[in-house]
């Protein structure tokens, strides 16, 4: 592939995870964008993951929402509580610490189970587009940090959508379809900003007596076309390989990692994986050693859909060999349904 770069994040157990330069697609010539797309499309085909670096969204607004995501997660709790989120529909709001579970029935087989699986590990915020007055986002009030936040998560929200364009946009060139064949399904922007706060744990947490394993989020796969995530250096994050162990998704900084979910699998008429993964206990790092706790670790998550009110059928190109393996559903019912079942 001239003029592009495309390296392996992670190699283990068949699993290849592809660092992709997304630089020539944004800025590159036509060879380039080709080029480039391919290597995306791919990754998600035989992965469901990729690392993007050179995507467009500066550092510099990467630390910002990551130093104001610390700062809301430190506000005493009533506060946070006051701001919780109310319905699977809206899907805004602050989910506090062993609310959400998401081990599913896949593992545990009955309802029974799931309820006496361990919550996870973690606290959250929920942001969605912010013009929609019948599901309003929940914003801390009453000073001038609260202020400044709504303001850089919007304009955060903001840049994560216009990847989310562009990544769709390869994807679409990978499969030979016109570039622009998602922009219709994308420019609503139904998507959701997750902040996340692993709280600081007692090593001794991971290690339960009763044989279950205690994890910071439990193994899963998304909802909904692709997810962006943001990770911090303390790592935690793995990915199912095709051998059924699970891999580290070791951050690489400047780098995002980017999954593909649920329904853009279903879209593609099971062309693109959707990977299970989950968020456990932290690599061990020389730092960490002889310490009793481990540090907090902070990621962000923003969760691509396509709108709500498009019904998704099979993409042009995935079915036409194979047959079409799914009835068309609304995005927005499809992922309301989801949600409803995690909460």
């Amino acid at each position: 592939m001239a003029d592009v770069k495309i390296g392996q994040a992670v190699a283990q157990d068949d699993l290849v995870i592809p660092l992709i330069d997304f630089a020539p697609f944004l800025s590159g010539d036509a060879a380039a964008k080709k080029s480039t797309a391919t290597a995306v499309l791919e990754g998600f085909q035989n992965a469901g993951f990729i690392y993007l670096k050179n995507h467009g969204i500066p550092p510099a607004a990467v630390s910002t929402a990551f130093s104001h995501s610390a700062k809301f997660f430190a506000r005493p709790q009533d506060q946070k509580d006051a701001m919780a989120w109310y319905s699977a529909a809206a899907n805004r709001g602050y989910v506090a610490q062993g609310r959400e579970k998401l081990v599913t029935l896949e593992e545990t087989g009955t309802e029974a189970e799931l309820r006496k699986t361990v919550p996870d590990l973690k606290e959250s915020l929920e942001i969605g587009r912010d013009d929609q007055p019948a599901t309003p986002n929940m914003w801390p009030t009453g000073d001038d940090e609260a202020a400044d936040f709504k303001k850089q998560m919007l304009a955060f929200f903001e840049s994560c959508k216009g990847l989310h364009i562009d990544v769709m946009r390869a994807i679409a060139l990978g499969m030979g379809i016109d570039h622009s064949w998602f922009d219709g399904f994308t420019d609503a922007g139904d998507n959701t900003l997750r902040l996340l706060h692993y709280p600081g744990v007692e090593k001794s947490i991971f290690k339960r007596s009763d044989g279950q394993m205690q994890v910071r989020a439990g193994e899963h796969s998304d909802y909904g076309s692709i997810t962006l995530l943001f990770q911090d250096i303390r790592g935690g994050l793995q990915v199912r390989s095709p051998k059924g162990t699970f891999v580290d998704a070791t951050p690489i900084e400047g780098t995002i990692v980017i999954n593909a979910g649920d329904l853009l699998a279903r879209w593609s008429n099971d062309t693109i994986k959707s990977t299970k993964h989950r968020v456990v206990e932290p690599p061990p790092k020389p730092e960490h050693q002889g310490l009793d706790v481990y540090p907090p670790r902070y990621s962000i998550a923003y969760f691509c859909n396509p709108n709500y009110e498009r019904m998704i059928e099979a993409i042009p190109g995935t079915y036409e060999t194979a047959g079409r393996k799914y009835n068309d559903v609304s995005s927005g019912d499809y992922i309301i349904g989801r949600l409803t079942a995690t909460y």
